[in-house]
């Protein structure tokens, strides 16, 4: 199950559902599958542990209250924090505290001193799900930096408190959230747990839909990436084939000073699997890669842009001759990628982002949030509140694909569709890698692919080499962007070994 659902798509699922199961059937599912999923995570003779619930006032409040009931009821010992509830509780919350309460569970009057004290196997967060719209603050802010100190494995029903379940962010500009171990998430995936700070706070995700039918679910509008989106494009090599049957991959870039990033992504295309690879310099070419003497270097005076799928932007730089050159490339024919100098340049002309967006075919834009936040006229935190709807923006505003780096990529159609990346890890925070990046995307879109998948393919690739890399013991810390080259190349090969052409 790979859909994600907005807070707004999830509420109008609960309200379908409502209408045709007995009153609290949702949160007595939902305390049964965060018990289940406690257990899971509690190895030890039931007796011998000891579970930290903390049930806040609404109705993931409630959601706790039932955990903790079912977790009593199997020999655990089981400490319940209940937050007082401001308004009136909800029938459901106050049966569910009901059922807590005739269980063996202790309430306890804790705080950030008394969460310390105790040795706890697990601490279970049922404090707010994804009605959150403020900050955390006072006992509550502590009582959350106290776990997050503790270290201990954590787990948050539906949604670490404090975060952002649309966007994946920590609420308040100075706010806290829970750092749990694991999530399980109630109804349907939500997009907050995998882009932005998500990674971070949420763990590993297990999603629960409580039994629903699937009649109640809309189609989703956002998904986060998987394997079978792209697959079919990847095909075993034919034996009758040659270097023209996969395309020309010409990288623009390396002006003066900045030949390394061009050279990343050249090598990064003839690694994916581009015929021949070329890169085109604004200004003095040099002879040849010696480290990858397959490249070849020209200059851009004497290279024809409609020859090839373009990569533009990889150490450019901001001169008038790099101006010139990119205009060049989107009054071109081809496939055309543009990462780096290219989108800081558009940032700085409206000109060449109307000539884009009135582009015959299409194009793949690779920003990070700093790039992204140039082209949208905002400063990076506000790209970051929201990453889902900046990519969604920028691709709409430039009819073009993008793919607003970062943790959790997110990859946006000009149609609106939006795909979330949950390959890759912190090793690639380090330059180059968005060169190899944009190199890969131009690789495959030269070898025949759709734009779209080209773009999801990528991204994909780009991430798990990272994770394979780490797994072997390569990074996070210290991995450099060259290093992707291979892992890259084995995860290509391994996947069109299952493809027929």
């Amino acid at each position: 199950m790979n859909s994600l659902y907005s807070v707004a798509e999830i509420r109008a699922i609960e309200e379908s559902a409502a209408t045709q199961l007995p009153r609290g059937a949702l949160m007595q599912r939902a305390g049964q599958a965060g018990a289940n999923a406690a257990l899971d995570l509690l190895p030890l003779t039931p007796s011998h542990c000891k579970v930290l619930v903390l049930a806040g006032p609404g109705n993931n409040g409630g959601d706790a209250l039932e955990t903790a009931a079912h977790l009593a009821h199997a020999g655990m010992q089981v400490s319940v924090w209940l937050v007082a509830d401001a308004g009136a509780p909800s029938a459901e919350r106050q049966h569910a505290l009901q059922r807590a309460r005739g269980s063996a569970a202790r309430f306890v009057e804790a705080d950030a001193a008394a969460i310390a004290a105790e040795d706890w196997n697990l601490i279970i967060d049922g404090l707010f799900g994804i009605g959150l719209r403020r900050p955390l603050e006072g006992a509550l802010r502590a009582a959350v930096e106290q776990i997050n100190a503790l270290e201990r494995r954590v787990l948050a029903l539906d949604l670490p408190s404090g975060l952002d379940a649309d966007t994946g962010a920590v609420v308040g500009p100075d706010g806290v959230a829970v750092r749990a171990s694991h999530t399980i998430t109630f109804i349907g995936d939500k997009p907050g747990l995998h882009t932005c700070d998500g990674q971070d706070y949420a763990g590993t995700v297990l999603v629960s839909r409580l039994e629903l039918d699937a009649s109640h679910f809309p189609p989703a509008a956002a998904h986060l990436n998987e394997v079978r989106y792209f697959s079919r494009h990847l095909r075993a090599r034919r034996q009758n084939s040659h270097k023209g049957s996969y395309g020309s991959v010409a990288v623009i870039g390396g002006g003066h000073g900045m030949t390394g990033a061009p050279i990343l992504a050249a090598r990064s295309a003839l690694h994916a699997g581009a015929g021949r690879v070329y890169i085109v310099f604004p200004d003095e070419a040099p002879a040849y890669d010696s480290g990858q003497p397959e490249l070849m270097c020209r200059l851009a005076s004497d290279f024809d842009l409609d020859s090839a799928v373009l990569v533009a932007g990889p150490g450019l730089g901001s001169t008038h001759r790099a101006r010139d050159l990119l205009q060049r490339a989107i009054d071109s024919a081809s496939a055309l990628v543009l990462d780096a100098d290219a989108l800081n340049l558009m940032a700085a002309e409206p000109e060449l982002q109307t000539a884009l967006a009135l582009r015959a075919r299409g194009a793949v834009l690779t920003p990070h949030p700093l790039e992204a936040a140039r082209l949208l006229g905002v400063d990076i935190a506000e790209v970051q509140a929201d990453r889902l709807a900046a990519a969604r923006q920028l691709a709409a505003q430039m009819r073009v694909t993008v793919v607003l780096k970062g943790s959790g990529t997110v990859i946006a159609g000009a149609d609106g569709a939006v795909v979330v990346n949950a390959t890759g890890n912190p090793a690639l925070a380090t330059a180059g890698t968005g060169d190899v990046l944009a190199g890969l995307c131009g690789s495959l879109l030269a070898q025949g692919w759709p734009e779209w998948e080209a773009a999801l393919a990528a991204v994909w690739l780009h991430g798990m080499a990272a994770d394979v890399l780490v797994a072997d013991g390569v990074g996070p810390i210290g991995l450099t962007a060259g290093e992707l080259l291979p892992a890259i190349r084995v995860a290509i090969n391994r996947m069109a070994q299952h493809q027929r052409y």
